[in-house]
């Protein structure tokens, strides 16, 4: 999780606007990680 790591760095930094946007960004990947691993277990019953 380096990467992760660098841009929270990176968003204290510059302010918490730029914290909230990461935060936001990571949720939604997060969503959507999820999202796929639970269709592909779904798919894997039929």
């Amino acid at each position: 999780m380096d990467h992760a790591e660098h841009l929270i760095a990176a968003a204290a930094q510059q302010g918490a606007g730029n914290l909230l946007r990461i935060v936001i960004v990571v949720s939604v990947l997060g969503a959507v990680l999820l999202a796929w691993f639970l269709l592909r277990g779904y798919k894997r019953d039929e």
